[in-house]
């Protein structure tokens, strides 16, 4: 299974706000720090608004941040939000032609396996992914004074 940019950069996104929990940060900023484009960057954040992982404070001096603690937010819920789905194989699909869709052992072991991936993505979060801050900021050029 392969991970969307999407859902990479949803998690980047996520990532370099917890690394500075106490200050705002702008789009621009974090696009850059990636490479990424910008509206690429404001196509992924807002679902990660809508769902309330993030907010948005507007006006003079305005920016993101994490609308949750980081340690509330696990890899799981950013998955689920971010890929259109898990359709491991054709007979995942609804309106699947197989005749052997109902008694199929792949099907099976596809959906256990999927099961596995997402429970062990589901206990980890992004406070987990940003341990190290000194390191973040230092790679993703984070000018702070919270370096640890």
């Amino acid at each position: 299974m392969r991970l969307t940019r999407q859902t990479n950069y949803a998690i980047r996104i996520l990532m370099y706000l917890a690394a500075k929990p106490d200050r705002l940060s702008r789009l621009g900023e974090i696009a850059k720090s990636y490479s990424a484009p910008e509206p690429f960057m404001f196509k992924i954040l807002q679902p990660l608004v809508a769902a309330g992982m993030v907010e948005t404070v507007r006006g003079r001096g305005g920016g993101i941040r994490l609308a949750r603690d980081a340690s509330d937010i696990n890899l799981r819920e950013v998955v689920e939000l971010t890929e259109e789905g898990f359709s491991m194989a054709e007979c995942f699909e609804s309106g699947s032609d197989c005749p052997l869709i109902h008694s199929c052992e792949l099907n099976s072991a596809l959906r256990e396996a999927l099961n596995a991936f997402l429970s062990t993505l589901g206990r980890f979060t992004i406070a987990d992914l940003t341990k190290n801050k000194a390191y973040l900021h230092r790679t993703l050029g984070i000018d702070s004074e919270i370096a640890a």
